[in-house]
């Protein structure tokens, strides 16, 4: 592993850290001496990188700094490669047109070798079983769950019956055959699932719900994400 790679390394290990963390901790993440580690981070601090602490306290990296230039490891690249590629496959077209532009932002900004990497990655994504029905909904109803919004959902269920409730969107899940839209369903007074190819309208009210979108979530996910399908 290069030094540049290590010092990367180092940096992605103390933002995974809100709380200060010992010396020997990351030294064992990163499979290198105390030594190397402290040297290691006099080099970051030298570049700039705001890292408060000193041996035997403990290190924390503030929140406010990047390293220039952009630098990500080949691994690294290929990841968001396929995810971006992804999305741009499998969602609407708001978000597709967002994961290129993220690509061709991040190409503008990396050294030669590395968008030489971007470019020529072969990681590719298949065609997909599930159709184009209720992507329509997607860019509202991520608005929706960006601003905390209640919305009116007009939706017909398993046996054919339409139904129309109010609802706080809070999740979308995305698979192979199938697109999910999760809320807290006034109706039912709980969360629900949706299915995107049954929803046949969808409005944000413009009136916020009362309760925080990741307090929904949590509690959602402290059921292992159990919640009917309606």
């Amino acid at each position: 592993m290069s030094r540049a790679e290590r010092l990367l390394d180092l940096m992605q290990c103390l933002r995974r850290y809100r709380h200060p963390v010992g010396g020997a901790t990351l030294a064992a993440e990163l499979g290198i001496s105390l030594r190397t580690l402290y040297r290691d981070i006099a080099s970051l601090q030298a570049q700039g990188a705001h890292i408060d602490g000193e041996p035997g306290v403990g290190y924390l990296l503030r929140p406010d700094f990047t390293l220039p230039p952009l630098m990500f490891s080949t691994t690294e690249l290929e990841a968001l490669t396929l995810g971006a590629r992804w999305v741009a496959k499998r969602t609407d077209p708001e978000l597709a047109r967002g994961a290129r532009d993220l690509l061709a932002k991040i190409a503008a900004v990396l050294p030669a070798e590395l968008r030489h990497e971007l470019d020529a990655t072969s990681l590719l994504i298949g065609p997909g079983d599930a159709d184009g029905s209720g992507l329509e909904h997607l860019p509202a109803w991520r608005r929706a769950m960006r601003e905390e919004q209640k919305a009116v959902l007009r939706y017909r269920d398993a046996q054919g019956d339409v139904s129309e409730r109010v609802v706080w969107p809070f999740a979308l899940g995305f698979f192979d055959r199938v697109r999910v839209a999760v809320a807290w369903c006034e109706l039912r007074q709980a969360s629900r699932h949706f299915r995107l190819d049954r929803i046949q309208s969808f409005e944000p009210s413009g009136e916020r719900y009362p309760r925080r979108r990741l307090a929904l979530l949590k509690d959602w996910a402290a059921h292992e994400g159990v919640a009917r399908q309606d």
